[in-house]
């Protein structure tokens, strides 16, 4: 985790929060989340470092469309950032309310 950018761990977080999405269902939270437009190939070329990196990996849901689901690898990556954000947000101040969909 340490060694992604910002841009990938996005990507990261958006590919574990939701069930196997197709890369054009990624891109397409990152702009909503961003507010703008990401351009396809950036989308496409860091899910494959991801996958590189053994954190992602890549499926066929057809002959033409492709998903991403978090690896075990991935999966304990994402659980040891959980712990240490608890870590260090349990002593905060700062409230953190949970988002729920109106």
């Amino acid at each position: 985790m340490d060694d992604l950018t910002g841009f990938q761990r996005d990507l990261f977080y958006v590919v574990a929060g939701l069930d196997e999405p197709k890369g054009i269902t990624v891109q397409r939270e990152l702009e909503s989340a961003y507010g703008s437009s990401v351009i396809h190939a950036r989308v496409y070329q860091n899910l494959d470092t991801l996958e590189g990196e053994s954190l992602v990996e890549k499926g066929a849901k057809d002959a033409r469309t492709n998903y991403y689901d978090l690896t075990e690898a991935g999966e304990d990556v994402i659980r040891e950032r959980r712990e240490w954000e608890r870590e260090y947000l349990a002593e905060s101040d700062v409230e953190v309310e949970a988002v729920t969909d109106t």
